[in-house]
């Protein structure tokens, strides 16, 4: 009890904001410059997907970056593969957590169960658009690309988003919009929901279910964002 009286008491206090803050930016400044310099050659899409993945969980984003989305990367491997799966599942769910917790806790003031229901909605709506919507502009038909969707990522988002909204829930429980821990524990729900779904990433690359991101050293350079195989590349 006392380790989650501590852990509670940590997130309750504005020093947790601003240090995550102190880190973060500087983390998503460093990974722009790299963008920028060295790996222009990432398609758009996963641009964005690692500067939202560093935006939601600061110098752990840059970190699954650096060892998995770069072309400087000395090889490419399952777990590689998988941060960079469970990174796109994170970018487009955290948007999702991010809208559905600030208007069904902190404006409504909903109870959990709804919380938990309308969060949930957002965030699998919002995955499954990043992963249909690239799919459909390379020419993959509407139909097909909702079905490979669904089978690819309905595993990832699930554990992301139980282990997300639970911890979420757990840690800002009673808290609003003006308190610290509102903001702080949302913060702590993205890096647990993303390190909990990355197992399941593994396996679903493993199993042949999703194709995954393209290793970057093999990105092509045409401006498409398509990476990966088009009926599985969430």
């Amino acid at each position: 009890m006392d380790i989650l009286d501590t852990l509670h008491d940590a997130i309750d206090t504005p020093a947790f904001l601003i240090g995550f803050l102190a880190l973060m930016l500087p983390s998503l400044f460093w990974l722009i410059r790299d963008l920028q310099r060295r790996n222009t050659h990432l398609m758009p899409l996963m641009k964005v997907v690692w500067g939202l993945t560093v935006i939601y969980t600061g110098p752990l984003g840059l970190a699954i970056y650096l060892w998995s989305g770069r072309k400087e990367i000395a090889t490419d491997s399952l777990p590689r593969r998988a941060f960079r799966s469970v990174a796109h599942c994170c970018s487009g769910c955290g948007m999702g957590e991010i809208v559905g917790v600030v208007v069904a806790a902190g404006i409504l003031s909903l109870g959990s169960v709804w919380v938990s229901v309308i969060t949930f909605a957002l965030a699998y709506a919002a995955g499954y658009a990043l992963t249909v919507g690239p799919l459909v502009q390379d020419g993959v038909p509407l139909r097909t690309a909702m079905r490979d969707a669904v089978v690819a990522e309905t595993a990832s988002i699930t554990v992301m988003e139980v282990t997300a909204i639970s911890v979420s829930l757990w840690l800002a429980a009673g808290a609003g919009m003006g308190d610290v821990r509102f903001w702080t524990a949302l913060i702590v729900s993205l890096s647990c929901g993303l390190l909990a779904a990355y197992p399941v990433n593994v396996l679903l690359l493993h199993f042949g279910v999703k194709e995954g991101m393209m290793d970057p050293r093999m990105t092509d350079h045409d401006g498409h964002d398509h990476q990966g195989d088009p009926a599985t590349a969430g």
